[in-house]
């Protein structure tokens, strides 16, 4: 699910040098303690860690701390690396932006109109209705999912739960945020390739970023550095009967800030897909004004100046990530709580904007 942050202007390059960088670490310590932040914090300029941060506990049963390297879960922060993972099979020409779902879907999912192109899909336009709608109000803390979670481990067995829903309105007609998109391009994706799509997140995306420490855990098995999920600041509740036992398209990839920010260095070093199709992913679609900002395909834009950001929220997870091109700065929260990053993430951008008019 999609994160409802707004974020506050451009990132600067940090002209003050290490001293300003100690007194907003020093900050956000404290702003950590008061509100109970789980979680890790980074900022980035260029090849340099100007900041990095580690607070609560990725297992509180056992004790056990955040590190820096922890892995956590990051909700719709995924579906930047699914649409990454789709447009390099455009590139490919194994898809097309004009490819419609149905010519690879064929008599499935009956009720997603028969236009719905693969560019509807990206940019949230599709027009198809959500397994999780969130024009509808939900709370991530609901128990959302109409079946038992273990059952949802492949791409393929999300189809009982994305089929039924009728459209909401006609393809490319507006932007609406739209989950079931994301699980339909991992589905295609699959389909094309025959390739599981968790494998083709790994081969396409991670493996040319160097993100050693991502990939779609299983919540019922999490490795040693894995963040377990928690639905509040204080409490033992965990996610894992609130979210699929393993992501797909839409959310549940886990990652690390380090590879967060490898990410977004391959991105625009034209690693993963070309430059002519970075461009093209942060190519406004929508101006989304609710939110004060812009989509392009698989990426949040800011409202008025060229910041990519990807950024998600979920039972148990919230993160934000925001890039600045012209600087090479970015600055990531991501926390194992509902709603841990938010706070930090603001107090972040305050810090930033003002460091910004300063300059």
């Amino acid at each position: 699910m999609v994160a409802r942050g707004t974020f506050a202007g451009p990132l600067p390059d940090w002209s003050h040098g290490l001293s300003a960088m100690t007194c907003l670490g020093d900050a956000l310590e404290r702003l950590a303690a008061e509100t109970g932040f789980s979680g890790v914090m980074r900022v980035d300029r260029g090849g340099r860690t100007e900041l990095a941060r580690a607070c609560g506990l990725a297992h509180r049963g056992l004790g056990v701390a955040n590190r820096l390297d922890t892995q956590f879960a990051v909700a719709s922060g995924t579906k930047a690396v699914t649409a990454l993972t789709v447009v390099s099979l455009v590139e490919e020409g194994r898809l097309d932006l004009a490819t419609t779902g149905r010519s690879v879907l064929g008599e499935d999912l009956p009720l997603i109109d028969d236009d719905v192109t693969i560019e509807h899909l990206l940019a949230h336009r599709s027009g198809i209705g959500d397994y999780v709608d969130e024009d509808a109000g939900v709370e991530v803390a609901d128990y959302l999912l109409p079946v038992p979670v273990h059952e949802l481990a492949t791409t393929e067995a999300y189809l009982r739960v994305l089929d039924g829903y009728p459209a909401k309105f006609r393809p490319g007609e507006r932007f609406a945020y739209c989950n079931s998109g994301y699980v339909v391009l991992a589905l295609l994706a699959e389909r094309v390739t025959g390739t599981p799509f968790h494998d083709l997140v790994g081969e396409r995306v991670c493996a040319p970023a160097g993100m050693a420490d991502t990939a779609f855990l299983r919540s019922d098995e999490l490795p040693g550095r894995a963040a377990v999920g928690y639905l509040s600041a204080a409490g033992l509740r965990t996610n894992v009967l609130h979210l699929p036992v393993r992501g797909s398209g839409d959310g549940g990839i886990y990652t690390t800030v380090a590879d967060v920010h490898a990410l977004w260095a391959a991105l625009f070093a034209g690693r993963i897909v070309s430059d002519r199709w970075v461009a093209e992913m942060v190519r406004p679609r929508s101006d989304v004004p609710e939110d004060s900002m812009r989509y392009g395909l698989g990426f949040w834009l800011h409202a008025s100046s060229d910041v990519v950001l990807i950024e998600g929220e979920d039972a148990g997870v919230s993160f934000r990530s925001a890039h600045e091109p012209a600087t090479g700065t970015t600055s990531t929260v991501i926390s194992n709580t509902t709603d841990g990053a938010w706070p930090i993430a603001r107090h972040l951008d305050d810090a930033l904007m003002a460091a910004a008019e300063d300059r």
